[in-house]
This record gives structure tokens, sequence and C-alpha cells, in this order.
């Protein structure tokens, strides 16, 4: 896997490096802006952009407005952002495409996890931070659109949003396979989601709830 790392904090930037390149990964370009960037997936045709979502210039959401361009210019891409606090406000519209994820930094040390992730995200997957989707399913507003959901609906959609198939989701909440479709099909038909090619139909599950939270 070809990995470029947009990270303006030395000490992580190359602390990421280094755990990549035990992982077997080969980083191609670090750099600290997100001009560079820019320029480092143009120049390296990369398999996985690790991005920080507040760099320079502006040390505000300047990342995550890359990833939104780098996923227009290079839609096979795969972009993990990666931020300290939670921010979804660009997360709608990449997400919807596929191969990407966002993960709060903490998620780096687990490392077993993250680089489960990263492959996920590289193949063309998702993996959202469990942190971000509890605080998103965690906030119901009076037209939430997710109401209808029992709890344990809820506990399964946040973990498709992960980017965990039926088995995964079932080995973690410790159900059958068969449980864990029926309770897929229920989210399906309380959401409105007609039957159709079932990849699509969890992506737009997925999109429900970050667009009634965004």
């Amino acid at each position: 896997m070809r990995v470029v790392i947009a990270e303006d904090s030395a000490l992580f930037r190359e602390g990421l490096a280094r755990l990549l390149a035990d992982a077997g990964c080969t980083v191609v370009a670090k750099v600290g802006d997100a001009g560079a960037l820019l320029d480092a997936v143009r120049d390296h045709d990369p398999d996985l952009a690790i991005v920080d979502i507040r760099m320079p210039p502006d040390h505000t959401d300047d990342g995550a407005r890359a990833a939104v361009t780098l996923r227009e210019r290079h839609p096979r891409l795969g972009i993990l952002l990666l931020s300290q606090q939670i921010e979804t406000r660009h997360s709608v519209g990449l997400v919807a495409r596929g191969g990407f994820g966002y993960l709060l930094k903490d998620r780096v040390f687990d490392v077993d996890d993250f680089l489960e992730a990263l492959r996920r995200v590289a193949g063309g997957g998702s993996a959202l931070d469990p942190e971000v989707v509890a605080r998103l399913l965690a906030a119901p507003r009076r037209d939430d659109p997710l109401a209808a959901l029992t709890p344990r609906e809820r506990e399964v959609l946040a973990l498709m949003a992960e980017g965990r198939t039926n088995v995964g989701i079932a080995r973690r909440l410790w159900l059958t396979d068969r449980t864990v479709e029926t309770h897929v099909g229920s989210i399906m038909a309380k959401l409105g989601l007609a039957a159709g090619d079932e990849d699509h139909r969890r992506v737009l599950a997925v999109l429900t709830y970050l667009r009634a939270s965004a």
C-alpha cells in the first residue's frame, strides 16, 4: 500500500510513518500543509492519503477541504481523515463516494484496528470512528429520521457506519448472522430505502444520519 501522510505535527507525522513502514506500507510522501498534500498526491499517485483535518495554511479545516478536492481529482484514492475533535461538515459528501475514513487521533494507538481501517479505506470501504458515530446518533432532532429505530438497530447502524460487515457486526454484538440481517432489513425499511444494491443502501443509511446531524 502506497501512502501519503499530511500532518503538520512533525513528531506525529514521523511516528505514523514509522508505524506504517513497520506494517509493510510504503510512505511515498510526508507533508505538513494542505497545498503540499495536493501536490504530493498528484506526483506520487498513492493508494491512500492520511490527512489531518486541521493544518496550515489556515489551521482550521484545511485538511478536510483538501480531501474534498482530492476526491474530485482522484476518485479512486482512499482518504482517511484524522482529528483530535469531532467535525462532520465535510464528511457527508466524502462518505457517499466510498474509500473514506474518519478517525480520532487516539485511535492510531490501537494499532491493529487502525491498520484494519486503513486497509478497508484503501480498498474502497469506509471506517468511521465509533465516537463520531455515537455523537451523531446520540443527538436526535425533532425531525430525526432515525427516531423510529430501536436502540439495538441504532447500535447496528453505528457499526455499519464504521464499515463493519454483517459478520463483523454479529461478532461485536454477540448476535447470530441471521439476527443482524433481520436488524439491517428493519433499518432499511424504517429509513425508506428500497431494495437494491446492498452496498449502496448501506451507504445511504449512513448518509441519512450524517445529514440529520450535520
